[in-house]
């Protein structure tokens, strides 16, 4: 098996993804980018309604001897249903569960009007507001991904979307659901590492990363999903949405002196 890019330590619900002189790109709570040596995978106990989050980590972090700081996601899903992909020069710890599934149903052809609201499931609060922390133990899928290679900013961006379509491609294939209500997406990349300017599907780094995310992900639902079975539907889970909205489609203003028209 080949050697991941980072190491992996698992202390009391908190996963610690280690490799040093990282810059991130995460999408979590305390997202943006980060110069650091490890990033975090966290589970939170049910019923869990702590409102700090930064500083439920570091407390976290304190109880469990993990002393370097950097970005963090938290999750429902216990850490021993994460698992490890790794095809050079990129590696992916993925931890999923699914009982707040999202949908983006397709568009009904010929509309082209606006209705009024998601679809909202039980526990989600919608409106921008999420329910009770007491009342709502998210599911999550939680993608950490690390390349070896040292990413042009733009490229480490890109990473996140190309992670995200693997992860929807997958999920999609084997559930039906494009994701959950709160999946997050942490990059890495070694400033050290082999200059690359691209990371796109096509490229060595998204190649990796693709096939890496489809496999761990993978993986980690069926160690979550031994016992029980996954909703069938949003409708069947406890918690998720289904997007039902249908915007009002247009062309971009031309500007007549220089765009011809039609």
């Amino acid at each position: 098996m080949t050697k991941p890019p980072f190491e992996t330590t698992v202390r009391d619900g908190v996963c610690q993804i280690a490799r040093e002189s990282t810059e991130w790109l995460s999408t979590g709570f305390d997202g943006g980018r980060w110069h650091a040596d490890v990033a975090y995978n966290c589970t939170v106990p049910s019923g869990w309604s702590d409102t700090d989050l930064r500083g439920y980590v570091d407390q976290r972090l304190d109880a469990t001897d993990f002393e370097a700081e950097g970005p963090a996601l938290l999750t429902g899903v216990d850490q021993r249903h994460a698992r490890v992909a790794v095809f050079d020069p990129v590696g992916v710890v993925v931890t999923a569960g699914l009982s707040n599934p999202a949908t983006v149903p397709p568009r009904s052809v010929g509309s082209n009007t606006t209705s009024e609201a998601n679809t909202v499931v039980d526990g989600d609060g919608g409106d921008d507001q999420p329910p009770s922390p007491t009342e709502y133990t998210p599911g999550t899928i939680n993608i950490i991904a690390v390349t070896t290679r040292a990413l042009e900013p733009g490229a480490l961006a890109n990473l996140v979307s190309v992670v995200t379509e693997a992860k929807t491609a997958t999920l999609q294939k084997q559930t039906g659901f494009s994701g959950t209500t709160s999946d997050a997406v942490v990059v890495g990349c070694d400033r050290s590492g082999e200059p690359t300017p691209f990371s796109g599907s096509a490229t060595s780094v998204g190649r990796a990363a693709r096939a890496c995310v489809r496999d761990a992900l993978t993986a980690s639902l069926a160690s979550r999903y031994v016992d029980e079975e996954p909703p069938q539907s949003v409708a069947a889970a406890k918690y998720g949405c289904e997007t039902t909205v249908e915007t009002t489609v247009s062309t971009p203003t031309r500007d007549a002196e220089t765009e011809p028209t039609e």
